[in-house]
């Protein structure tokens, strides 16, 4: 009876959950089966490192899955999630090799599909955001792309928010019409005429919310409404919010993308991507990847899933800071304009109350005197970091229109609220007073 039941789990996939007490009955179980069934047991000790075994899932907080959802330790009894840098992996028998490449048998066989510290990562992050499966990339760049290339063929066309990230936007104005797939941009705060922009051959939508660099908001639930309606791929770009501030999947979204380089590391190591949500495309994004060769490195890996265990925690710190730079930028004369989603002033205020648990770690705001104010802003910084990137423990200073949207023409920037004088700060985890300290003196 107990190996029946044994069978029974472990045959319904990898990982599953299983509650902590009940591991030794489960190799007990293993003991028996091995006494009738030689070759199943084989298949059991190959997939067991890469199982994880949990306490169930509705007894816990996000907290406690960020930090417990591990794989099973090994023999070496180790506390922390070792690491499995190794290009492939081997079989206990030339029948399991073969069922596993045909597809037949469960299994990992090279790194570049799976790897036991990818699909650790993975299912945390399918954990956060209430997601059925999902895929890791080199990049978050690698996620968005195979998000949308793994569904669309020539002759379909996306609707797209006009307020996403630069690469995307090269993705669908230079990449896309190359293969014969279209797009029409919509206004991100104006949800309600998006309807009139589909087309018969419109096959998904595509949107970032809270948007690099200007932090409009998108209602994702009307989003997920429309894309219900008329059948289409609700494709949202989670990184700015993580799944600890949003979770799309909730609100209708079949898809949900990270850069795991941002909030997700939090300390600018390593570069890496996520996408999850829906299992069917899923399947379609891993076939996508499989072949094409995005695949995240175990090392990347590990250290995204050890840094998971410190999101909570550090995103509150996160956006504490970001909501008193935004109190304090708002009151300086020098300001023009300050975009914080928290912000009473902040046109989606309400909105950001409905859909996030907090405002997030950017600030945005407009100095007078547009692109050679902002240039000597960011020259007079002292403690504060100059770089592209965002979501690290120290706070970072950009100017988008010179860096990370430069390749945009003047009308597109000003069409998505990037004007010459904007400033993006991504709010580090130092102490607040020192970040204001740094601010005020640079604003001078």
């Amino acid at each position: 009876m107990l190996s029946a039941i044994v069978r029974q789990q472990l045959k319904a996939g990898c990982p599953i959950i299983i509650p902590e007490a009940n591991i030794p009955l489960i190799r007990q179980g293993l003991k028996d089966i091995a006494v009738i069934d030689p070759d199943f047991l084989n298949k059991v000790q190959y997939l067991g490192p890469t199982k994880i075994f949990t306490m169930e899932k509705d007894q816990q907080h996000f907290e406690t899955q960020a930090i417990r959802g591990q794989m099973e330790r090994t023999g070496y009894r180790e506390h922390s999630t070792p690491l499995f840098l190794t290009s492939s992996f081997t079989f206990p028998s030339a029948e399991l090799m073969a069922g596993t490449f045909a597809g037949r048998e469960e299994g990992i066989i090279y790194s570049r599909y799976s790897n036991p510290n990818t699909d650790e990562l993975i299912r945390k992050v399918c954990d956060m955001e209430g997601a059925e499966d999902g895929f890791a990339t080199a990049s978050g760049m690698a996620a968005v792309f195979a998000s949308m290339a793994a569904m669309l063929k020539a002759g379909d066309h996306i609707l797209a928010s006009r307020a996403v990230f630069g690469s995307t936007h090269q993705i669908l104005t230079e990449l896309f019409p190359r293969w014969g797939i279209t797009y029409t941009y919509v206004d991100p705060e104006d949800i309600d005429n998006w309807e009139e922009h589909l087309q018969s051959n419109t096959r998904m939508i595509v949107l970032e919310t809270p948007s690099n660099p200007g932090l409009a908001l998108i209602d994702l639930e009307k989003a997920g409404a429309l894309a219900r309606r008329y059948g289409l791929i609700l494709n949202v770009d989670n990184c700015f919010a993580t799944p600890f501030l949003q979770t799309p999947l909730k609100y209708g979204a079949h898809l949900s993308v990270h850069s795991g380089t941002k909030w997700m590391d939090g300390q600018g190591r390593v570069l890496g991507g996520l996408v999850v949500g829906d299992a069917g495309l899923i399947d379609k994004v891993r076939f996508f990847c499989r072949h094409t060769g995005p695949a995240m490195s175990p090392f990347n890996a590990w250290v995204l899933s050890k840094s998971l265990e410190t999101l909570a925690v550090r995103m509150e710190r996160h956006c504490s800071n970001a909501f008193r730079l935004a109190s304090f930028l708002e009151g300086h004369p020098k300001v023009l304009k300050v975009s914080y989603p928290y912000l009473a002033s902040h046109p989606q205020y309400e909105l950001a109350k409905k859909q996030m648990r907090m405002g997030g770690g950017i600030v945005a705001f407009e100095l007078e005197g547009g692109v050679e104010a902002g240039m000597q802003f960011l020259n007079r910084i002292r403690m504060c970091s100059l770089s592209s990137n965002l979501g690290d423990s120290r706070t970072i200073v950009t100017h988008p229109a010179s860096t990370t949207h430069s390749k945009l023409e003047n009308e597109e920037r000003l069409a998505v609220g990037i004007r010459p004088g904007l400033v993006r700060i991504s709010a580090g985890l130092e102490n607040i007073e020192d970040i204001i300290s740094d601010l005020k003196q640079a604003l001078g």
